[in-house]
């Protein structure tokens, strides 16, 4: 009982260092001073912004540092691939910066635990986002996202899902995210590689290199939806795109290449020689 007890009260105080004061009195300087470098047009790296509170990497200063120049417009996200609903790309504007969203995904246990801690956190009387559980397809993505009440412009999707991540993004039209940041299959690098459609997959009985698509292959998709890249996490899998007319002189367009030079990510674009063989499509 004692270790289960203290076990809670480590998680809980971990949770309370996310929000506290200190936390969202400080991203509300940075946001700030990011703002007013923006009107200053006094340059800013992307890839210099980054760090942690709930993101898995560095995802949560990144996406602060661009929604501080091109305005949190609506404070909406959509979050597909959602897991715990904690550890997610979307969890730092729910809880520090108040902002309303959807969180999906087929693991009914780890939707519990979302819902347990927003029903605490930030504090009992703020507005709870909207949790669905479903294993998500072509077929059913935009009717579960405009079901639970979100359609039209938002700020932020976020999809991990991995597997068919690009396939998904690729059906999403009820909404028009101004930033999507999507897994790629990093280990395919610069090969136009995207496996093929499989509504039934799963990632924990399929060969764990045999999945989702390639960054070469998710910008393509991105272009043609209207987005350039501006950057990635440091190993390259977590691309971020921004809709090409918002702060394009300020926040400029990178290349694929320029994302996957980690020393980590070299050494996985080597994986793709074993898979290569098996069949993909074109993005």
């Amino acid at each position: 009982m004692l270790k289960r007890l203290v076990k809670k009260y480590l998680s809980q105080f971990r949770y309370r260092d996310r929000y506290s004061p200190t936390v969202q009195i400080t991203q509300r300087q940075l946001y700030l001073s990011y703002k007013e470098n923006f009107r200053n047009k006094t340059a800013v790296q992307l890839a210099d912004s980054g760090f942690k509170v709930f993101s898995q990497f560095e995802e949560d200063g990144m996406l602060l540092f661009i929604f501080s120049v091109i305005g949190m417009k609506y404070k909406t996200f959509v979050d597909i691939g959602a897991n715990d609903c904690i550890n997610s790309n979307c969890a730092n504007f729910a809880v520090n910066f108040y902002w309303h969203g959807l969180f999906i995904d087929s693991d009914k246990n780890a939707l519990d635990i979302g819902r347990h801690f927003y029903n605490k956190h930030p504090d009992p009387w703020s507005y709870k986002p909207v949790f669905v559980c479903e294993k998500i397809d072509r077929q059913n993505i935009n009717p579960l996202i405009k079901n639970a009440g979100f359609e039209g412009p938002v700020d932020l999707l976020s999809i991990d899902i991995d597997g068919n991540d690009y396939w998904i993004w690729e059906a999403i039209t009820v909404i028009s995210p101004n930033v999507v940041i999507i897994e790629a299959k990093v280990e395919y690098g610069m090969n136009d590689a995207v496996v093929p459609y499989n509504a039934d997959y799963s990632h924990l009985n399929k060969n764990p290199l045999y999945n989702g698509a390639s960054p070469f292959a998710i910008n393509q998709l991105a272009k043609r939806k209207g987005y350039r890249l501006v950057g990635a996490n440091a190993y390259g899998h977590n691309m971020i795109f921004i809709k090409k007319e918002l702060a394009a002189d300020y926040i400029p367009e990178v290349t694929v290449e320029s994302t996957l030079t980690h020393p980590k990510t070299k050494e996985s674009l080597k994986e793709f020689e074993q898979v290569k063989h098996l069949e993909f499509l074109k993005g």
